[in-house]
């Protein structure tokens, strides 16, 4: 087992100053605003949601990387579906100061995984946990957004309908409904009436909203809208019907939550008990746990346990959840 200071020091100095490079452009960085980046989110093509349009080339201040490879990031964020995940998670940034994030998220995990164990192949174990560090935040960015949307999409389609019942045509009364509802539920209505007047159709302004939040409540709305465009009818009946079974199922969901909160519990006590437990036993006797990582029964032991206790933990969370 090699303790070599430099590595140690090399690596730590360069960890610090990727926090700081990234912690500057990320408080330098004008924060570009609805009406800036709606250029992102105004175009289809082939029938695809694209995000930039054809003559777009990119942004002036293109974060902690050189211009070529921000470039670069972003034609592949493009085709990997990278800004299409970014606006879903409302994270106003570029694809190279995403994966500045992510590299240094790699490199801390690395680091600390050297420190604590002194083992190369533990060190990179911890980089590649790291590496999954930034995708499980933005999947939780995501989700938060979609469930604060969801909570404030019936009292919004309800006001929709007493809007147009008072002669507001329909984009007045989603303008109107920007400006009174909280985030997020005014930012995307904003954007929608930025983009129809900009040109676009109300069909394609609403489907590109519902790209940008994957809400099954929110798809029975932009439905509705564009069959009554289509055939007709009394578009303020239908939402206050809409609106009724959307708080129908936010309760129903409400209570099946509460009902399996302590399973749900339960399942994150258990997979973090034995880890916890694994770590404290390794602060307080580092000799006794070098055997479950220096030898190859330990080896065997340790990925049997990981492989159980992930099985367990997918287990819990596919009985508790049920789909209404």
């Amino acid at each position: 087992m090699v303790d070599n200071p430099l590595i140690i020091s090399a690596t730590f100095s360069l960890a610090i100053f990727l926090i700081f490079v990234g912690l500057t452009s990320w408080l330098n960085a004008p924060r570009q605003q609805t009406d800036e980046r709606l250029q992102r989110y105004a175009q289809r093509s082939g029938g695809e949601f694209t995000f930039l349009p054809e003559d777009y080339q990119g942004t002036d201040d293109a974060g902690p990387l050189p211009d070529w490879l921000n470039k670069r990031l972003e034609e592949r964020a493009k085709r990997s579906g990278l800004l299409v995940e970014l606006a879903r998670a409302d994270l106003k940034l570029t694809p190279g100061e995403w994966m500045a994030f992510t590299v240094l998220c790699v490199i801390l995990s690395a680091l600390i995984g050297w420190l604590i164990f002194r083992v190369l192949l533990l060190a990179i174990l911890a980089g590649m946990v790291g590496l999954l560090v930034p995708r499980f935040y933005l999947r939780w960015r995501q989700q938060r957004r979609i469930d604060a949307f969801n909570r404030n999409l019936a009292s919004a389609i309800g006001q929709l309908a007493n809007a147009l019942r008072a002669g507001y045509s329909l984009l007045q009364a989603m303008d109107n409904l920007a400006r009174e509802m909280p985030p997020p539920i005014s930012t995307e209505f904003e954007r929608v009436v930025r983009e129809m007047s900009l040109g676009l159709s109300m069909e394609e302004a609403l489907n590109n909203m519902l790209e940008r939040v994957p809400s099954d409540d929110l798809d029975m709305m932009v439905t509705a809208i564009n069959i009554q465009a289509e055939v007709g009818g009394n578009l303020a009946e239908i939402l206050d019907i809409l609106a009724y079974t959307i708080r129908e199922r936010v309760r129903i969901q409400g209570e099946i939550k509460v009902l399996t909160a302590q399973q749900m519990m339960a399942g994150y006590v258990l997979t973090a008990l034995p880890i916890l437990l694994g770590l404290a036993l390794f602060a307080m006797n580092r000799e006794y746990m070098e055997v479950m990582y220096t030898t190859t029964c330990g080896w065997i032991m340790l990925s049997a346990a990981g492989f159980l206790i992930v099985s367990g933990f997918l287990a819990i969370r596919k009985i508790v959840q049920i789909e209404v």
